[in-house]
């Protein structure tokens, strides 16, 4: 099932070799032993664009393989990166597999064809700039479709250009296609059940939650072993997650959020504040799962990129894929142990 594998590029130059020289014939000759013909001219090589789309396609597949695993890799984009590594080695781990194995993907198709819904265009809107009047909106929404597609395929605007390079995506209309990493699951933010809950799912009872607050993962674990994993944001310097043990209170899909700015400063609950309507763009994306500490939470993101690398308020920030995701492995008291 597995094998190593190490993807290089090299572009090597082609050179035509063409020498002579004049010399005077004696009159009696021996010939020189026939030497075996030796070209010159270096085989042809694929072009550098086309040899770099193929090993970003080979990155694709190995990071759907993880993401259909719930071994969640960050974007899938290509770019094997820090999270992609993490992902590999608990998934590995968990496996009994070697450490630096490969999984053999030579099974997984990298990209596949999407239409554009009707849903899909309903779902961009305008977000305001001003908090007074983003509370005023009845959503905080997509703004432009690229963001829509993104998402659902777990990906960037930008990598769907570079695989679409003809294509204006936010112009596009329903009907029309586009090519789109072929994850398994895609987000469809319209299919999520809107819910708030504070019941426990007996069947979730041996799930646990484990943050591990350098290595900037959350682990999902059933009895002693992970069953999933995800790049996550746990908190900033001056406002670090609370280390100790927690467990989730509250369970929310499309939340509302209380922008206040003394609770995001200094902790303190004050009157002066905005609530900002549910939706993609709200500050804590499409869930929340409120802990038995006011005020932190495991919730979604306005934007995934910044998962793993800008700071927040204390809580822990997952992109919105990865949070519809873990709304359905865990369940109200399931214990959160951030380290």
């Amino acid at each position: 099932m597995f094998k190593i594998f190490r993807t290089k590029i090299a572009i090597l130059g082609v050179a035509l070799a063409l020498g002579g020289c004049a010399h005077v014939v004696p009159t009696t000759t021996v010939a020189p032993p026939k030497q075996p013909f030796q070209s010159t001219v270096t085989p042809p090589q694929p072009p550098l664009q086309s040899t770099v789309a193929a090993t970003r396609a080979q990155g694709v597949q190995v990071q759907i393989f993880l993401d259909t695993n719930h071994y969640r890799p960050g974007m899938v984009d290509g770019r094997l990166g820090e999270f992609y590594d993490k992902a590999l080695a608990l998934y590995n781990a968990n496996h009994g597999n070697p450490a630096d194995a490969q999984p053999d993907v030579t099974g997984i198709e990298p990209y596949t064809t999407y239409t554009v819904t009707p849903e899909d265009l309903s779902q961009v809107g305008v977000m305001a700039t001003d908090n007074a009047e983003v509370a005023k909106q009845k959503s905080c929404p997509y703004t432009n479709l690229g963001d829509v597609i993104a998402e659902r395929f777990h990906t960037t605007a930008r990598f769907l250009k570079a695989i679409n390079p003809t294509s204006d995506i936010n112009q596009l209309q329903a009907g029309q296609s586009l090519t789109v990493p072929n994850v398994t699951d895609p987000f469809d933010i319209g299919g999520l059940p809107k819910m708030h809950t504070s019941k426990r799912d007996p069947s979730l009872a041996g799930r646990s939650i484990k943050i591990d607050v350098a290595q900037r993962i959350l682990q999902v674990r059933d009895s002693d072993r992970t069953i999933a994993s995800f790049p996550i944001t746990p908190g900033s310097s001056d406002h670090p997650a609370p280390i100790g043990d927690w467990q989730i209170d509250e369970i929310a899909t499309f939340p509302w959020f209380r922008y206040d700015k003394g609770v995001l400063e200094r902790g303190e609950r004050t009157q002066d504040f905005y609530n900002f309507p549910p939706g993609p763009r709200n500050p804590v994306g499409i869930l929340w799962m409120q802990l038995n500490r006011p005020g932190d939470g495991i919730h979604g993101a306005p934007n995934a990129a910044t998962i793993g690398r800008a700071g927040s308020h204390g809580c822990i920030r997952l992109a919105n894929w990865d949070a519809a995701l873990i709304r359905t492995l865990v369940t109200v008291g399931t214990p959160v142990s951030i380290q």
